[in-house]
């Protein structure tokens, strides 16, 4: 950016050269940005949720975020969930990230945002998987939702551990599953890929295990199919009965953040009148201050509401990244001075 008045915006082409085969380094800013939260160098209000009164799955979500320290950021995430535009041909989620100064509290950058939301999002779940299981690598992993995210976090496993292999897949909609099934082959050309017929199946096949649907309710009230000290990655919050999380070891992002909006750890609080069946969260496992597990033998959820400051994190070094390599248009902003408004 040349100056102060600039605004540099980056399309989804310029976003996806950035991000592409760069797991490694964005597991990196979202492990920072964990642990940055987690000592207070953060402020994170509540995302905010628009609904529509004639719409039962679709909202726009707003997640505002400051990270201090060495990452040094500020800005908005607003993103849309749409899962019927995967009929019209359209990706589920749309997303724009509005980046500000932080010594002037000017808009910095404009950057289309679903990309980098679908990679912090498998970061998370990469990283989470990595922490749940030390010095263990995983050899397979089942996949239960079909779409983006799941794909998503397939790259970031495989990144941190390219012994993965074996992938399960299930989704309700059998071909959503044949579709991710010759992507991942097309991947990952080595590994095993099949598709099985329940989510039964897809717990049982694997230590390893993946939510990530457009569930707006519990739809599985057991976790017994699943392997003695499987970790689940409860992605997609709202897939588990609060009953059966209750007897899970339970780590999510923010207690706070995830006790809300109808998540299934929220439903498991209003069922229990407390949060005490959640044990910590990932970046307290990531400092050293609680163990990986409490047992290898119970079943660990993680269980992640999503987190702002991860957002701002990728989105500044993608910004970073895009001034070094030219990238982005810079425009003016729409005024430089208040005297050149007053003027009019």
């Amino acid at each position: 950016m040349k100056n102060e008045n600039d605004i540099l915006i980056l399309n989804q082409g310029e976003v996806l050269s950035i991000v592409q085969d760069s797991e490694l380094h964005i597991v990196e800013k979202i492990r920072q940005a964990y642990l940055a939260h987690d000592r207070g160098e953060s402020s994170l209000p509540h995302s905010t949720f628009l609904t529509f009164p004639h719409l039962k799955r679709e909202r726009i979500i707003g997640l505002p975020a400051y990270l201090g320290g060495d990452l040094s950021v500020a800005g908005l995430k607003w993103i849309g969930s749409f899962p019927e535009n995967t009929k019209r041909g359209l990706d589920r989620a749309s997303a724009v990230i509005l980046l500000n100064s932080l010594e002037t509290g000017r808009p910095q950058a404009i950057l289309e945002g679903a990309a980098i939301s679908a990679k912090r999002t498998a970061a998370s779940a990469a990283l989470a998987a990595q922490a749940l299981r030390p010095g263990k690598q995983a050899d397979s992993a089942s996949f239960i939702g079909c779409g983006l995210i799941n794909r998503e976090i397939c790259r970031f496993l495989a990144a941190l551990n390219p012994e993965i292999e074996r992938l399960a897949l299930f989704d309700i909609e059998p071909e959503n599953a044949q579709r991710q099934k010759a992507e991942l082959r097309r991947l990952f050309p080595q590994t095993e890929v099949v598709v099985v017929e329940s989510v039964e199946s897809a717990l049982g096949f694997s230590d390893l295990v993946s939510f990530a649907t457009t569930a707006i309710e519990p739809h599985v009230s057991s976790l017994e199919a699943c392997q003695p000290g499987a970790v689940v990655l409860h992605i997609s919050l709202r897939d588990l009965t609060p009953q059966c999380l209750l007897d899970c070891d339970n780590v999510t992002d923010d207690i706070d953040h995830v006790c809300r909006a109808n998540t299934s750890i929220h439903l498991a609080e209003q069922l229990t009148g407390s949060r005490e069946f959640v044990r910590c969260t990932l970046a307290q496992i990531l400092s050293g201050a609680a163990p990986a597990r409490v047992s290898h033998d119970t079943l660990a959820v993680f269980s992640p509401f999503g987190l702002g400051v991860l957002d701002m994190a990728v989105a500044k070094w993608v910004c970073e990244q895009a001034v070094e390599r030219g990238l982005g248009t810079c425009i003016e902003f729409f005024s430089s001075s208040v005297d050149e408004v007053s003027a009019v």
